[in-house]
């Protein structure tokens, strides 16, 4: 799954500052526009089709009146994400499914630190988060083996998986992130502030994560704090340098 080719539009200065921090750390070609008063309409209208997909840092007001005369469907429309501009969420705006604006919601709002919002169907329903951790150099392949092997034992495709959580200690850590994009899952990073006090009753700590982070763990405190109101599936388990654990999501319907 590679990724796709963005154009980043921002507005104000502080818009534009979190433009630039998200062209710096995606890891594709992506474009920073910050077009003058008055041109945000002819920019979009330019530039629709000749990005995959397009990230707005503005008001969702804003982009819904600048895509709505250029949408034709959903299987030639780029992917289109709203940022808000205090970067709180990002929203997958139009494409979800088909093109790819949920992948790339999830992949911006890991990126920048902000809660995902994604509202189709198909993807809302998906109720399992999958928590992560790795020695460091740890190859794809073998990282892909390991949760190939756990999701078998489950009987689960990994198309059922929501997302995978891991530490941001791991943010360069590139077999991780290979593992993930191959298996199309997902993968957001959570600060160590977010892990360090965080407990629940029976998990299992890391007396390593502890030592070297001062984090009580790594897959079982993720992957419980990126869910909601999630119990664990599948308690943590090690193999190989890499530790997994899985959490079920008990959504309403």
């Amino acid at each position: 799954m590679g990724s796709m080719s963005i154009a980043v539009l921002a507005v104000t200065d502080s818009s534009e500052e979190t433009a630039r921090k998200l062209k710096e750390l995606y890891p594709g070609k992506a474009d920073v526009y910050r077009p003058g008063k008055g041109e945000l309409e002819s920019l979009v209208r330019e530039i629709f089709t000749k990005y995959d997909g397009l990230v707005f840092i503005m008001a969702s007001g804003i982009v819904v009146r600048m895509i709505a005369p250029l949408i034709t469907d959903k299987y030639h429309d780029p992917a289109v994400v709203t940022v808000d501009d205090a970067c709180r969420y990002a929203i997958s705006t139009l494409s979800g499914h088909e093109g790819g604006a949920n992948g790339l919601t999830w992949k911006v709002a890991s990126l920048l630190g902000c809660e995902p919002v994604i509202t189709t169907a198909s993807d809302t329903n998906r109720d399992l988060i999958l928590g992560i951790g790795c020695r460091r150099g740890t190859s794809a392949e073998l990282i892909r083996a390991e949760v190939e092997t756990l999701l078998k034992e489950q009987e689960i495709t990994p198309d059922r998986i929501r997302c995978a959580a891991t530490v941001s200690i791991k943010r360069d850590e590139a077999g991780l992130i290979e593992a993930m994009d191959s298996l199309e899952i997902p993968l957001v990073f959570l600060e160590p502030e977010e892990i360090r006090h965080y407990s629940f009753p029976g998990m299992s700590e890391s007396e390593a994560a502890r030592k070297h982070f001062d984090i009580p763990g790594v897959c079982e405190p993720c992957a419980m704090i990126t869910a909601h109101r999630g119990s664990v599936m599948v308690p943590k388990r090690g193999n190989n340098g890499v530790t997994l654990a899985l959490v079920k999501e008990n959504l309403c319907h």
